[in-house]
């Protein structure tokens, strides 16, 4: 147990190490761009868009603070709004799709994939997702009441404190990262060395394989739902270095668990929004199996990937 235990550690701190090298830049330059005009310009940008997909001009800010930042970001601003049960649940869903485009492009970036390729397709799908609820739901037209949500919005004035804010705030999301990924990379050694990883594969691989991914992708694929894609990077690296997955499958994988990933935290989110969940929930599992079910089978036709090409580990990208 102790071999366990200690070649657990081992992986989960190089893996952190490794995703800390793109998260921690990152992190550091975004936040700093909240502090500029940035947010602003991109959002007065953005308005025309809202009023095709049913969203009032300001719910840009939102949309654009979660895309740039995070959810909690984007759920700070729609506490601002005056919303229909139904633009929320427009908004919930689109910021669930496309939050924190920059730094979870780039996990996808680490582990081989096209960083503008993910950023353009969780964009693409949170505005076509947003245009077909506003469409085709005809409900939620009660006025959304809010519950009680903090809503600290950090005041932070001069160069010096906003580089500090900004280091600060990228040191504590690497300092999350490292208390999330080691303790799942030695949960998954003990599981594989103990032979309970079989068992897991077997249980969650009929989800895989419906998405049209091959057994050996199945830890990745729950790491991300459950825990999200910086989260479950970790596990993704790993698995991708330990058992060769195909670039297909990764690619497969990881288009799922952009539209739908680490959907209990980011689901209970939502509750305080007065939003009905359950539909949060499903929309989004619903979008994620479609579109990676379609991309599956044009692959699959026309042959864009090369056949057997695996993902090979490169450090020296970053």
């Amino acid at each position: 147990m102790v071999t366990t235990l200690r070649k657990g550690l081992d992986v989960g701190l190089k893996t952190s190490w490794s995703l800390s090298k793109v998260i921690f830049p990152i992190t550091f330059f975004v936040t700093i761009l909240q502090f500029t005009p940035f947010i602003n310009t991109l959002g007065n940008l953005l308005s025309p868009l809202m009023n095709i997909i049913g969203l009032p001009a300001e719910a840009s800010f939102a949309i654009v603070l979660a895309s740039v930042l995070n959810l909690y970001a984007g759920i700070g601003a729609i506490l601002s709004l005056t919303l229909t049960v139904k633009q929320a649940l427009i908004i919930a869903v689109m910021i669930s799709i496309s939050h924190n485009l920059i730094v979870e492009s780039s996990v996808g970036a680490k582990v081989g994939l096209n960083f503008w390729m993910l950023l353009m397709y969780r964009i693409v799908m949170a505005i076509v997702t947003g245009w077909l609820i506003n469409v085709f739901w005809m409900g939620g037209q009660e006025k959304a009441v809010f519950g009680f949500i903090s809503n600290s919005e950090a005041v932070v004035e001069g160069y010096s404190n906003i580089i500090f804010y900004s280091f600060k705030t990228a040191f504590l999301g690497i300092f999350q990262l490292i208390i999330f990924v080691v303790p799942i990379m030695i949960l998954i050694q003990i599981m594989k060395d103990t032979g309970w990883i079989k068992h897991f594969v077997k249980i969650f691989y009929p989800f895989v394989k419906i998405i049209g991914a091959n057994r050996n992708s199945t830890m990745t694929f729950v790491a991300g739902m459950i825990f999200g894609l910086a989260y479950g990077a970790g596990v993704m690296l790993q698995e991708a270095n330990e058992n060769k997955i195909q670039k297909k499958d990764l690619l497969l994988v990881f288009l799922f668990l952009s539209t739908c990933h680490a959907i209990i935290e980011d689901t209970l989110l939502f509750i305080p929004l007065g939003i009905p969940i359950l539909y949060l929930l499903l929309i989004r599992i619903f979008v994620a199996l479609i579109s990676t079910i379609l991309i599956s089978l044009f692959i699959n036709l026309k042959g864009k990937l090369v056949k057997g090409e695996v993902y090979e580990n490169n450090n020296s990208a970053f």
